[in-house]
């Protein structure tokens, strides 16, 4: 029996086992931190079709889904309870997309492309002025996606050390109890209710004033229970994932110095680079949970409904039958057609932001500090621990 997640070599190095699991063993069964068994999808074809594929979804508090945690561990996402009331599949689902999508336009990115622009240079120059060596993740990583998001859904950024708990409690696999899990998610409910109350009485110009006046004009829009579920989602999504990927990426690229050269003299690669850097990082966390819903064939194998599958994004963006030496991070990769982002209906909402977000950071850096580098050796570097997302706990660098 495979025990999952699968040990690491190093921060930024794959497991060892992603190769042999998609040569000889794709659908592998595997047991959980929980003592609950699922499925492991490790090539690139297999995960890209679950995940593209309507029917399946997250798993649900109902679902009696294999659980990630044992009892007594982990958050609310760990154990399957976070969003429950946000519709997560089928007509419903798509109408949420549709109202939460228009501010996730590629249109709306680029004009806020300055706003992040400013914030990432002024958050550099801080940086700088406070001297190296400096911890790149805690200057611009996390502070960057948190003003972004804070100024999007009209939320006070003053108040990030508290999300970033929050986040943490709903995140977690094996770092919280649950007693504090449940005290975080009470907190973070009552803060968000009296954010939305605060909008309905004074609306702004962000995205939750903007789904209250639609729901009050069409009658049909979100209930207070969709908004409520809307805004913490988009909290934690939209500064989580992208806080440790600023950190990743940015290490991988000054990991090998030639990489982060070859930007500085052609600081046109930055498009591709990102995607690149999305495609090679081997540390995105526990993957994508789908909970089968009804019997599915799958690599030759049909999968009993009530399986848990586990889509590793990461393995599959390693798979040699889509990505030409695909343990190689090139930075000219073209095309690039990673899985980072899922696939299908149910791909993330906020990849245009999290795109948008890491160019800019990118741009800031070559310019600003071109002779930026890991200021300890990447064998030194330590991953996140306990929580699905993955991450570095520190990126120290120098200039």
């Amino acid at each position: 029996m495979i025990s999952y997640p699968l040990p690491y070599e190093g921060a930024l190095e794959p497991p060892a086992e992603w190769e042999r699991l998609r040569r000889q063993c794709p659908v592998a069964t595997v047991e959980l931190p929980s003592g609950d068994r699922a499925k492991l999808l490790t090539r690139h074809e297999h995960v890209k079709e679950l995940l593209s594929d309507p029917r399946f979804v997250r798993p649900t508090a109902e679902d009696g889904a294999a659980r990630v945690a044992p009892e007594g561990v982990g958050g609310a996402v760990a154990t399957g309870e976070a969003d429950s009331d946000r519709p997560i599949k089928g007509e419903p689902h798509q109408k949420w997309r549709r109202q939460v999508s228009k501010w996730f336009t590629a249109k709306r990115m680029t004009a806020l492309r300055p706003f992040i622009a400013e914030t990432a240079e002024l958050l550099v120059d801080d940086m700088v002025e406070c001297g190296g060596p400096a911890d790149l993740k805690s200057s611009l990583g996390f502070p960057l996606p948190v003003y972004v998001i804070c100024d999007m859904l009209g939320v006070p950024a003053a108040d990030r050390d508290r999300f970033s708990h929050w986040s943490a409690a709903f995140l977690s696999l094996t770092r919280s109890s649950t007693e504090e899990a449940d005290r975080a998610q009470r907190e973070f409910t009552q803060y968000m209710s009296e954010l939305i109350a605060a909008k309905r009485a004074e609306p702004t110009d962000d995205i939750l004033s903007m789904l209250i006046r639609e729901s009050a004009v069409e009658g049909e829009g979100m209930t207070d229970a969709d908004l409520l579920a809307t805004g913490m989602g988009l909290l934690v999504a939209g500064h989580e994932t992208t806080t440790s990927m600023i950190g990743k990426m940015v290490a991988m690229l000054l990991a090998d110095r030639s990489r982060w050269e070859q930007l500085v003299a052609d600081p046109s690669l930055v498009r591709a680079a990102v995607e690149e850097a999305l495609r090679f990082d081997a540390n995105f966390g526990f993957g994508m949970r789908r909970y089968l819903s009804e019997d599915t064939e799958i690599g030759g194998e049909t999968l009993p409904r009530g399986t848990t599958v586990i889509c590793s994004l990461n393995a599959a963006n390693r798979d040699e039958e889509v990505f030409d030496r695909a343990e190689e991070m090139n930075l000219n990769r073209s095309p690039n057609p990673h899985l980072l982002f899922g696939a299908g209906p149910h791909s993330c909402l906020g990849q245009s932001l999290a795109r948008t977000e890491l160019q800019v950071v990118l741009e800031v850096l070559l310019r600003k500090l071109p002779t930026l580098e890991l200021a300890v050796p990447t064998n030194e570097l330590e991953r996140v621990e306990g929580l699905l997302v993955g991450g570095l706990t520190e990126v120290p660098v120098r200039w």
